[in-house]
């Protein structure tokens, strides 16, 4: 496959997720309270499964992985990689279970100071405490399901491994529609995340059996195999998942301030939209494609692979994070507020989220700088970088978090400016080392297709702020508030796609080529069958 068309796999299945996705928000939010405690009870059991769902299943390991495994079915045959990989998944998911449990049985005593606005509300903090156990053993699931992610990944095949996360919005969404009890329905929906992580661990174990992938659950061994694996993954993990810690340490200041996580929650949910959708689309599909132009020496063919990935990912991120940035209240009143979620916490939310917004595009781009140093099997430098910029995180975020509030405005916005301002720098820090090791540097082709992309995401823009500005107005002409930001979206993208193509940044005969399906696919042969 092109590198356009295994982005649209993956992209095409998780729009799937984040629709359904939005609609489980919209039913939380409705039935627990946009600022409420019963969803700030949620956002703190989703805050560790969340982290590692991110840094595991949607990419980062993943990956980490695929080199390692790819390599080995080139030099040491499949079985042998089947071997690595099913020991690397033996040992794995024991040193997790390990931590999941000691996570399960210190939870009463964690969460007082993960969700310390609480401590005198005992039963809220029982709720919570219960919620989040229910919840933990999802971390398990996704350890599992970030390897076979990228065995999947590696064969070529990406629709199993973006579809997966669909299972988790379908199962959290029962118990909120079926189950009129709120805190019922809290600990169903809370149970049924775990449930998701299991269905999710069936299919993608079915699939890798399905291509002749001979996967075998046995007692952990530290084999030569899996320290080679374990060497280049867990920095890999930990640099690709610099956003994650950094979302973990926003969250975890946010704790003191009733409904700030809330906030946070939905804010995340927002602005991690187009991350998910393109940056880690585009990611999963160029490490597999750049491990094959370093394995030739092809430096050309990597330039070429770069360029690809950060023009196919600003094209869509761009007009993205304007919108975010410009109309941050009448996308989340228009969509979000009903029920227990009322105006005045869409406006709250938005603020917060236009400090993310800015931050997005560097957010998409993390995903695009990590993956030739994960072909590389230098996975070093980008964790070093990732710790920078959680120091940053915690430095900006915790001065402005408590500063803020003295002059009058809200704290959460400190930790949406120290998310993006991290972001950035961690962006500069590994274009900068991939330039001075030679392995990319950003020519004046990719520069001239980012200005031109520029200038059309300003008219997109333009016609948002003006949306934005009349949206009351907008809301009265077209009866409903939820047609007006619906119509506003689709003539969006209509403006942006007529000057992209006005300006030249896209042209027609681009995306019919990219589209096009290639000779050679950058996964591995695929035994008995074409693509997926």
């Amino acid at each position: 496959m092109s590198l356009a068309r295994n982005v649209f796999v993956q992209t095409f299945f998780t729009l799937g997720s984040r629709v359904l996705g939005f609609g489980r928000d919209l039913a939380l939010n409705a039935r627990f309270g946009g600022q409420g405690p019963l969803m700030d009870c949620w956002a703190t059991a989703q805050m560790l499964p969340n982290l590692f769902r991110r840094l595991f299943a949607e990419g980062a390991f993943a990956q980490a992985f695929v080199p390692v495994f790819a390599t080995s079915r080139t030099t040491d045959g499949p079985a042998e990689a089947d071997r690595i990989a099913s020991q690397a998944m033996a040992f794995i998911i024991t040193v997790v279970a390990v931590v999941c449990i000691g996570f399960e049985v210190a939870m009463p005593w964690l969460m007082p100071a993960l969700l310390s606005a609480y401590v005198d509300d005992p039963d809220t903090l029982a709720i919570a405490t219960l919620m989040a156990q229910l919840t933990m053993p999802y971390l398990v699931c996704m350890t599992l399901a970030s390897l076979l992610s990228g065995v999947l990944n590696t064969m070529g095949r990406f629709a199993l491994t973006a579809g997966a996360p669909i299972l988790l919005n379908v199962c959290t969404l029962v118990p909120l529609l079926l189950i009129p009890d709120r805190d019922t329905a809290a600990l169903a929906t809370a149970t049924a995340v775990t449930v998701s992580g299991a269905l999710q661990c069936i299919l993608l174990w079915w699939g890798s059996r399905k291509l002749g992938v001979d996967l075998r659950v046995g007692f952990p061994v530290v084999s030569k195999g899996v320290k080679r694996m374990l060497a280049i993954a867990v920095p890999g993990a930990i640099a690709g998942g610099a956003l994650q810690v950094n979302t973990l340490v926003t969250q975890m200041l946010s704790g003191s301030d009733e409904g700030a996580r809330s906030v946070l929650y939905n804010s995340d949910r927002l602005y991690q939209l187009p991350l998910g959708l393109i940056g880690v689309a585009v990611g999963l599909a160029l490490v597999p494609r750049l491990t094959r132009h370093f394995a030739e020496n092809d430096q050309a063919g990597a330039d070429r692979t770069m360029d690809d990935g950060i023009g196919l990912s600003m094209a869509f991120t761009l007009p993205a994070a304007v919108a975010l940035l410009v109309m941050p209240f009448f996308i989340i009143d228009a969509t979000v507020t009903r029920g227990a979620f009322t105006s005045a916490d869409a406006q709250r939310t938005a603020e917060v989220l236009r400090q993310f917004a800015w931050g997005v595009p560097a957010f998409v781009l993390l995903k695009v700088f990590t993956p030739p140093f994960f072909a590389r099997q230098k996975t070093k430098v980008p964790m070093q970088y990732s710790l920078v910029s959680v120091v940053v995180t915690i430095a900006i975020g915790s001065t402005l978090w408590f500063w803020l509030p003295t002059v009058g405005i809200d704290g959460a916005i400190g930790l949406g400016i120290a998310t993006s301002a991290s972001a950035w720098i961690n962006v500069f820090m590994l274009a900068g080392r991939l330039a001075s090791d030679g392995a990319y540097r950003m020519g004046a082709r990719v520069w001239s297709r980012i200005f031109r992309l520029g200038l059309a995401t300003a008219l997109m823009g333009a016609f948002a702020g003006v949306c934005a500005w009349q949206y009351e107005l907008l809301a009265r002409v077209l009866w409903h508030k939820e047609i007006a930001v619906l119509a506003v979206m689709i003539l969006g993208v209509i403006i942006y796609a007529a000057a992209a193509l006005a300006f030249r940044a896209i042209s027609l005969a681009e995306i019919k080529g990219s589209l096009r399906r290639e000779k050679g696919a950058a996964g591995v042969a695929l035994p008995g069958g074409g693509e997926g």
